[in-house]
């Protein structure tokens, strides 16, 4: 689904058009050879922790650019912000997308060096447990640690609810390849990693369960997880916390970022 979150009284698109006027930035980075394979790259300070805000939409809309506004927020909090844009079904497969965030994160690592703290929104969320989940060392000229953790905010772990839903008319799943395509069902990552999963407290019990699922199948596993629920928020009013620097969600984002880099 499409944001209808508003930042402030403006629209986040107005928001984020805005922000790109007037940010420290370089805008149209490109990734790979896709029309839609760039990031933009939102400075902070010089040595600012490195974030990648992956956004949603359910693998078939949205953009990074609508997405800058965010980047206000984190900047704000001293974090240096990377926000690509993906391929989209039903041009491509999940599993395809997941591969291009792979090869995003590679050259984003070539131009910064500094390992990312992963942080993305219902499809984004998923991307960002996809990249914690992520074994590294089949990855070349990246380190083996790559991505030390990420949050995942309203994330969708398990696609096979999907299946049956009018949504899969663009994904194009089935249980099979819904099943290869969630994380929850991967090998969960190594004990060093972490994720927090954080929901919005009205959202379905569905996006509630999925959360709580995770974490708790992660955690046994021994990685350092956290379940995070937002209250007042739903599966959309929730971006607002993350675009406001005070915000308990806001907070837990630059804490983990500075752990993540020093770790």
């Amino acid at each position: 689904m499409r944001s209808n979150t508003t930042i402030a009284g403006a629209s986040p698109t107005l928001a984020s058009a805005a922000y790109r006027e007037t940010a420290h930035a370089e805008l149209d980075l490109r990734y790979g050879p896709g029309d839609r394979h760039r990031y933009d790259l939102f400075f902070a300070d010089s040595d600012a922790p490195l974030v990648v805000y992956v956004h949603g939409g359910y693998w078939q809309w949205g953009d990074r650019t609508l997405y800058s506004f965010l980047a206000e927020g984190l900047n704000a909090n001293g974090l240096t912000v990377a926000v690509p844009s993906y391929s989209l079904c039903p041009s491509v497969s999940v599993l395809d997308i997941v591969g291009q965030l792979r090869a995003f994160l590679a050259v984003l690592w070539k131009r910064t060096r500094a390992h990312p703290l992963v942080v993305g929104h219902a499809a984004g969320g998923h991307l960002t447990a996809a990249m914690t989940a992520t074994d590294w060392r089949e990855v070349p000229y990246v380190p083996d640690d790559l991505v030390r953790g990420g949050i995942a905010i309203s994330g969708i772990f398990d696609l096979q609810p999907l299946v049956t839903t009018s949504i899969n008319g663009a994904i194009g799943l089935d249980l099979e390849t819904a099943r290869d395509a969630s994380p929850r069902f991967w090998p969960p990552p190594p004990q060093q990693r972490a994720l927090t999963a954080a929901v919005g407290a009205a959202e379905s019990s569905e996006f509630l369960r999925q959360s709580r699922e995770i974490v708790g199948t992660w955690g046994a596993a021994g990685v350092d997880t956290e379940y995070l629920e937002v209250a007042g928020t739903n599966h959309f009013t929730i971006l607002d916390e993350l675009a406001q620097p005070r915000s308990q969600l806001s907070k837990c984002v630059s804490a983990m970022a500075q752990r993540l880099q020093i770790e």
